[in-house]
């Protein structure tokens, strides 16, 4: 087990501080799960070989592999066995396919500042190659042999195929409640963050207590981390993101700030559905729509939404014992609502 000391991080540090800090605490593990990453992506068919290093070279947060880390040591287990490492590699692999899915649902061009699989190499052979990682983490996740991680991984990727799948039904809708756009959000991406921190509890030999408070956190924290994604989609540079930015608008996905600001300013639906509409800025620009969201306070109502899933994140982590992994899971909450990419 590593046993480097770190203090507890706060919400006054610069995010990206807190980030090296959090990762700086497992970076033996996060190094060997880079190094099970190549493995698993080893295949004898060339292409597959190819498009796997393309994609792990790519690089990534890798928030998930180390939250389901993380969430191991928390409630006092290995996470440096092999059997972790593993399973924290099969979150990784699930979040790869549904990126490469989503690259070619979306049309996008970049991901990561580099051309997406889609772009690089067809939308046909992103679609079989997204197919092969599910599978390729389902067949690796076989070797523990627990129907209950079976389960939360079954149930993650129907939920996130569910999410995508409404998100396309109301694709150009500019009367989605905040509701609706919540259960599409925590589909497409809470519950995995979910998964990742629930399955690392149960690596861990958490009891059901452990283990529930762990996956309330993932919900929690994968909520706010993509409403987060969302509002930085709105308000970021194409440069800071590593991809354009105001595609949720183009393509017709109506985001909380914008929601927020069509309950306080109806007469601002005409302009927001000429964007969906012609997919451009040219008649609407987004500087004039985020001084809007600033000006009615929508932006900032969007902030506060996500810090208050942060905030219930934390608020389950209080019947762990006190470790400096606790620490480290207490603080991802504000790394995230500070994040700027």
């Amino acid at each position: 087990m590593n046993m480097q000391t770190s203090g507890p991080l706060t919400a006054l540090e610069d995010p990206q501080l807190s980030a090296r800090r959090i990762f700086s605490l497992i970076a033996p593990e996060m190094a060997e799960v880079e190094a099970e990453f190549e493995r698993q992506a080893q295949s004898n068919i060339q292409v597959i070989a190819y498009i796997s290093d393309y994609l792990r070279a790519s690089g990534g947060k890798r928030v998930r592999p180390a939250l389901t880390i993380l969430s191991n040591y928390a409630v006092g287990g290995e996470g440096a066995r092999h059997n972790s490492i593993r399973m924290a590699t099969v979150m990784e692999f699930l979040h790869t396919a549904t990126l490469v899915h989503d690259d070619i649902i979306d049309n996008a061009e970049t991901r990561r500042n580099r051309p997406s699989v889609n772009s690089r190499f067809g939308n046909q052979t992103a679609v079989l190659m997204g197919d092969w990682l599910y599978m390729s983490a389902f067949e690796t996740s076989l070797a523990e042999r627990s129907l209950p991680i079976l389960d939360i991984l079954t149930a993650a990727t129907r939920k996130m195929t569910e999410g995508e799948l409404l998100q396309l039904t109301l694709l150009g809708h500019t009367d989605i409640t905040e509701k609706e756009y919540l259960f599409i959000l925590q589909h497409k991406t809470a519950y995995l963050f979910s998964a990742c921190c629930e399955i690392g509890a149960i690596m861990g030999g958490a009891d059901a207590v452990g283990q529930a408070a762990l996956r309330d956190y993932g919900m929690n924290l994968g909520t706010a981390f993509q409403l987060v994604d969302d509002l930085l989609d709105f308000t970021a540079s194409d440069e800071t993101l590593g991809k354009p930015a105001g595609v949720d608008l183009l393509e017709g996905k109506l985001t909380l700030p914008l929601i927020y600001l069509l309950e306080g300013d109806p007469e601002a639906r005409s302009a927001v559905e000429t964007v969906m509409r012609e997919g451009s800025y040219r008649k609407t620009t987004r500087e004039s729509l985020l001084e809007q969201v600033e000006r009615t306070g929508a932006l900032d109502r969007a902030r506060e939404r996500a810090s208050h899933y942060a905030e219930t994140a934390r608020d389950a982590l209080n019947i762990l014992p006190s470790s400096k992994y606790t620490d480290a899971l207490h603080s991802i909450p504000s790394y995230i609502i500070e994040r700027d990419r």
